[in-house]
């Protein structure tokens, strides 16, 4: 096996590596991580260079990967898909901050035209877990999971307050094994350490670093809040308070709004936002405090039979460890914040054996944390946000659609598109596509906007805006779908579906057109529409992944 860094395991300094862990999962953990270091996508022979795998080894990984849904083989390179967010997905669910508390961030971005974002402590840093970016040029670019390091954050300052020496300690030696926070790709590294004769004083040390840190902890602990002053990059400035756990007091996340110095110095933070981000954080510790119970939602079920037989259908390419291993952490959810190991053995259906070293194995890579008793219970740690979540958390709906819409168009022969309906509800606009190699096909260009009326992609969407008066959109809400022969343009066919979001309402439609003399309309019903609607369902599954906790833009 090789090498890893501490970061990568969450191991204690020294720790070795527990004898009933489970190598295969360990690797395929390191993998997802450096896929999404990379940004979601690496060809095998740069995953064979990051991971110090071999070849053979990365092939089995991602083949197991993907059948699980949580990569895709593009080609010559390796993708990571929306079906990975299932892994963080699981740990926002039971940590339940996002759903109580990302409505009001969201409000308070909309009124103070700024970026709020929502933290939790992971160790010596701190995670994203909610984020209400403004969409304009210059604007903040974290996402979803990314890592920042405390001392570089507003936040970080806030959590350190509650730091024991251990905790201090831990932070120093990290601090000295990575002087220029080169583990966490979200920031930008520090400067080159000064040679030890260098006197300008351009380069923090780390004495300069722990001191100043430590002075804007105590600045936090006085004064129940905490500012960066361009601590991460010049001009982003930011001014944070704690988000207290109504049962113990303790800081359950920090809410921060993020500007930068052209439009509010530093100095200006305490004045300009402070006071509203206070009345928010009340606000959000107010619905802590009434937050009836969470309803447990649906366990997992199947999952061992599931692995047992992709093991029988793909052989030795199918790495059933790590395939059962990742599992267990979709045990964890809503309503099942913490686990025993029995109740992870129940939901996944797993051997108790085999679940015991699968969580042993996660708890070694900081994964999954254990209550220090005998029976003890295990939870998710912020990070399984690591494992895929970052990159994923800024899609969009045609960027989901893309791989989808290539394959239909691959499997039909034609050329498939998605459209969303114009504000006015008059146009659609066509915001991604699959062509094919034929000689007479339909093109039509990312972005080009057509009357929605006269198509079968504005109809069935207009069929969902309400009672329908036309006929043609009765017609199509009743069936589903719509199909519309030669309105356009002589010759042209076109069949469409809806893409419905988590609510149920149609945000987008998908198509396949076709000309009149290759297909009758029978034959579009027959079969296209099958395959239209099996590729709607695919893209919808994703949508509903990658917007259970983020916002996924429609174009």
């Amino acid at each position: 096996m090789p090498a890893m860094t501490a970061v990568e395991t969450g191991a204690r300094a020294g720790a070795g590596v527990p004898a009933e862990a489970v190598g295969p999962l360990v690797r395929g953990v390191g993998v997802l991580r450096r896929l999404a270091e990379a940004g979601g996508t690496l060809s095998p022979s740069a995953l064979e260079r990051a991971t110090g795998l071999a070849r053979s080894t990365v092939d089995r990984i991602t083949a197991t990967l993907a059948r699980m849904g949580y990569v895709r083989l593009d080609g010559r390179d390796v993708v990571l898909t929306p079906g990975v967010l299932e892994l963080g997905n699981a740990y926002l669910a039971a940590l339940r901050l996002p759903a109580l508390l990302g409505a009001r961030a969201d409000a308070l971005a909309d009124e103070l035209d700024e970026s709020v974002s929502l933290a939790v402590a992971d160790r010596d840093g701190i995670r994203f877990i909610h984020q209400a970016t403004r969409r304009r040029a210059l604007s903040v670019s974290f996402r979803i999971g990314d890592l920042l390091p405390a001392e570089r954050t507003a936040p970080g300052a806030l959590f350190a307050t509650e730091w024991t020496e251990r905790d201090w300690a831990r932070w120093r030696t990290r601090r000295a094994e990575d002087p220029r926070d080169t583990a966490f790709p979200a920031v930008p590294p520090r400067p080159e350490p000064a040679p030890a004769h260098d006197t300008t004083g351009t380069t923090d040390t780390a004495a300069a670093v722990e001191a100043a840190f430590a002075d804007r902890v105590g600045a936090a602990r006085r004064g129940g809040w905490a500012v960066d002053d361009q601590l991460i990059e010049p001009g982003l400035v930011a001014v944070s308070a704690p988000v207290r756990d109504p049962r113990t007091g303790r800081v359950a996340c920090v809410a921060s709004v993020v500007s930068h110095t052209s439009r509010h110095p530093a100095a200006e933070l305490p004045a300009a936002l402070l006071p509203r981000l206070r009345t928010a954080v009340a606000a959000m510790e107010a619905d802590l405090r009434t937050a009836p119970p969470p309803e447990p939602g649906p366990a997992p079920a199947g999952l061992a039979t599931w692995t047992t037989a992709s093991k029988q259908e793909l052989g030795r390419d199918f790495v059933e460890s790590l395939a059962r291993g990742l599992t267990v952490l979709t045990a964890f959810g809503e309503g099942r914040p913490a686990l025993s190991l029995t109740d992870v053995a129940r939901a996944t259906g797993l051997p108790r054996a085999t679940a015991r070293r699968a969580l042993l194995t996660h708890e070694y890579l900081g994964l999954v944390a254990a209550a220090p008793h005998e029976d003890r219970a295990f939870t998710l740690t912020p990070r399984v946000l690591d494992l895929g979540f970052p990159p994923l958390s800024r899609t969009t709906l045609p960027r989901l659609a893309e791989p989808h819409l290539r394959a239909l168009a691959d499997r039909v022969a034609e050329p498939a598109a998605l459209a969303v309906l114009t504000a006015d509800r008059t146009e659609i606009q066509y915001t991604a596509g699959a062509g094919t190699g034929g000689v007479l096909t339909v093109r039509i260009p990312v972005g080009a906007r057509l009357p929605a009326a006269a198509t079968s992609l504005g109809r069935v969407l207009l069929a969902d805006t309400g009672t329908p008066a036309a006929p043609e959109l009765a017609e199509a809400r009743a069936r589903g779908y719509a199909l519309v022969d030669e309105e356009l343009e002589s010759g042209l066919r076109s069949v469409a579906v809806p893409v419905r979001d988590r609510t149920g309402r149609a945000v987008a439609a998908v198509n396949v057109a076709t000309h009149a003399a290759r297909r009758s309309l029978e034959d579009c019903v027959e079969h296209l529409l099958p395959a239209l609607r099996a590729t709607a369902d695919d893209i919808q599954r994703d949508l509903h992944r990658a917007s259970r906790f983020t916002k996924v833009p429609t174009t």
